[in-house]
């Protein structure tokens, strides 16, 4: 017995321990029902603004001025200068809540993006040596959450404005789902 816990003690200690045992992080796929940001991402994300395709070719000076924030699904890698990734992104809307298949187990949420892209955007990153290579490195498919700033380029293959990384979060295939795949889970 613990000296200093009398007249119900022990039962607070046991309360608080059952809570924080009970205490669920959404780890760094966002195993919740809605997106829960990280506190890196929350910092990373302050003073941007959500990427819009179409007001970024209409103002690209403006747009250029500030940072910008994005979801998008990786349709293709190639290698970028100075060791980055050349990534092409199909541009995605995040959705408010996640898709769990049982809503008593949080472990069975999933980040929920559209299915429809909303343009495409070529992202120039310097990846973590875990995203690099491996079995969940940044592939085709691989979702991603980025903040950087549009440069003055625009990628060669296809006329999309490119965005320079400073901060990036991924989601390998399957650790993410988008609004179809939830319709098509549900049938």
């Amino acid at each position: 017995m613990i000296p200093e816990l009398k007249n119900g003690g022990r039962g607070l200690l046991l309360a608080v321990a059952v809570l924080v045992a009970g205490c669920h992080s959404p780890g760094p796929y966002g195993h919740a029902p809605e997106y829960a940001a990280l506190d890196e991402e929350t910092v990373a994300v302050a003073g941007s603004r959500e990427y819009d395709p179409v007001m970024a070719q209409r103002q690209p000076e403006e747009w250029r001025k500030g940072k910008v924030a994005l979801f998008g699904v990786v349709e293709s890698r190639t290698p970028g200068p100075g060791g980055r990734a050349l990534l092409k992104l199909s541009v995605r809307a995040l959705e408010p809540r996640n898709l769990c298949d049982n809503r008593n187990d949080d472990d069975s949420c999933r980040v929920t993006v559209s299915s429809k892209d909303f343009g495409v955007v070529s992202v120039l990153a310097s990846l973590a040596a875990q995203d690099d290579v491996g079995p969940h490195s940044v592939a085709a498919k691989s979702l991603l959450r980025v903040v950087g700033t549009i440069g003055q380029d625009v990628s060669q293959s296809d006329g999309a404005p490119v965005v320079r990384a400073t901060w990036y979060r991924h989601w390998p295939p399957f650790f993410y789902v988008t609004l179809a795949a939830a319709r098509d889970m549900r049938q």
